[in-house]
């Protein structure tokens, strides 16, 4: 049995929820981002208590089908941008089409209505936070940062950056300023 969890968007996350279900010795097969792969149906009181203790952690045990679809694509996107060490070989609506098995354009539409922006907005911010994030350590140039995160050029990354930060690359690095945003709050 598969259960949805919104807002799991790291691998610290993952052992959050393995410690909630180990404590509740509620039995797994496999944890990902977003989702746990159960070796049996909960009970209604084993449901009960482990949404509140997902709860307590920052995490939701997604109930509706619009919600759980919503939380698949947040996690496709992040894994994809954060943690993944390959650079996609096509676009992200063809990447979340075949994952997920449905048209992208009503992935599309559903995304902007429950969350307010569109899901290429959701890609740009989560790329930004990850720029932010490469530029801070200082461990890769701008035109490798551009490669890892599939940008077309170094100036359109940097124009994108500058849109949504207000400041151009160089300007973020030199401040050495932390502006950076959780990814379950973008």
């Amino acid at each position: 049995m598969e259960i949805l969890i919104k807002n799991m968007v790291c691998p610290r996350c993952i052992q959050a929820v393995k410690e909630s279900l180990q404590a509740l010795e509620i039995p797994f097969e496999s944890i990902e981002l977003g989702k746990v792969t159960l070796v049996n149906s909960l009970l209604k009181d084993q449901k009960s208590e482990l949404a509140k203790s997902l709860s307590e952690k920052g995490f939701e045990l997604l109930e509706s089908k619009n919600a759980a679809l919503i939380s698949q694509i947040k996690s496709l996107i992040i894994n994809q941008i954060h943690h993944s060490d390959q650079v996609m070989g096509e676009n992200f609506s063809t990447f979340l089409s075949e994952n997920l098995h449905q048209e992208y354009t009503s992935l599309s539409r559903l995304f902007s209505q429950v969350e307010g922006l569109t899901i290429e907005k959701y890609i740009t911010r989560q790329k930004i936070e990850r720029v932010k994030e490469l530029l801070f350590y200082d461990q890769l140039s701008l035109s490798q940062i551009a490669f890892e995160l599939n940008y077309s050029s170094v100036a359109y990354l940097s124009a994108q950056f500058k849109k949504e930060t207000g400041m151009t690359p160089s300007e973020f690095k030199k401040s050495r300023k932390i502006d950076r945003k959780s990814l379950d709050q973008l």
